[in-house]
């Protein structure tokens, strides 16, 4: 069962890579919110010891981890993990393929072994995402200054309703502004609709910055620019969100990128 487990994995990623060119990738953001630290201890050991190297080994390299950057206010205990797939048939069976690797099991035995009563995070959230038209595929950031000044700026745009969230999605797409914040450099890892998640409906974005003076620099030129000065006021593109979350992340030293 563990071979045709790992051969039934294997397969789907190389059915799902043939078409990776003209394919959308799919997304699992995995949010780990942790009460102690030494919950946090746990499962960054096990995320860099077991779960990223197999995950690897599986044929599935660019996966980030990041951590909330420090602020004026309490910082919350969060670990945040990108996982890319070339189609739903890859996560689906992902689960399946960690449970029957031994280098998984073995390294990442203190986490998957935890007892009841002294579990390695409070709670984790799951989000299942597709990515958008525009950019079918991740471009993992290739900043490369010190990753403790770096930013990673997530963003989730929620809607009042299906259908002016496919608006929203459309604004991006169609509209323009994968284009425009290609133009200006924000070095986007992807842009995703939400299939499912705590928050729906929903889309989610990440551009990065090599730190916060250029992050504002970044947003400073893009509200300045005709392009969004049009764009913002078209009357078929009004009032398509309702509410915006902002996260401020940089990368762990076993992040992929």
């Amino acid at each position: 069962m563990k071979k045709i487990s790992c051969l039934l994995f294997l397969l789907a990623f190389t059915l799902s890579s043939t078409a990776q060119s003209t394919s959308r990738e799919y997304y699992q953001l995995k949010i780990y919110s942790f009460d102690t630290d030494e919950q946090v201890k746990i499962t960054d050991g096990y995320l860099k010891n077991a779960f990223l190297p197999t995950l690897k080994a599986l044929d599935i390299p660019n996966v980030g981890v990041f951590k909330p950057r420090p602020t004026d206010s309490v910082t919350p205990k969060k670990t945040y993990v990108l996982i890319p797939f070339k189609s739903l048939v890859q996560f689906r069976l992902l689960e399946d393929a960690l449970a029957v690797n031994e280098t998984h099991l073995k390294a990442g035995k203190d986490y998957l072994e935890a007892p009841h009563d002294n579990p390695p995070y409070g709670r984790l959230e799951s989000v299942l995402m597709k990515a958008f038209v525009d950019m079918p595929i991740m471009e993992p950031s290739k900043l490369d200054g010190p990753r403790e000044d770096r930013i990673y700026e997530l963003r989730s745009y929620e809607s009042a309703t299906e259908a002016l969230y496919k608006n929203k999605v459309d604004m991006f797409n169609a509209g323009g502004e994968i284009t425009l914040f290609d133009k200006l450099g924000f070095n986007a890892v992807f842009y995703a609709e939400v299939l499912s998640g705590p928050k729906m409906p929903n889309l989610m974005y990440m551009t990065t910055h090599a730190d916060q003076e250029s992050r504002d620099a970044h947003w400073k030129a893009f509200f300045d620019s005709p392009e969004w000065k049009t764009l913002k006021v078209m009357p078929k593109y009004q009032n398509n969100v309702s509410r915006v979350d902002i996260y401020y992340l940089y990368p762990t030293e076993y992040s992929a990128y």
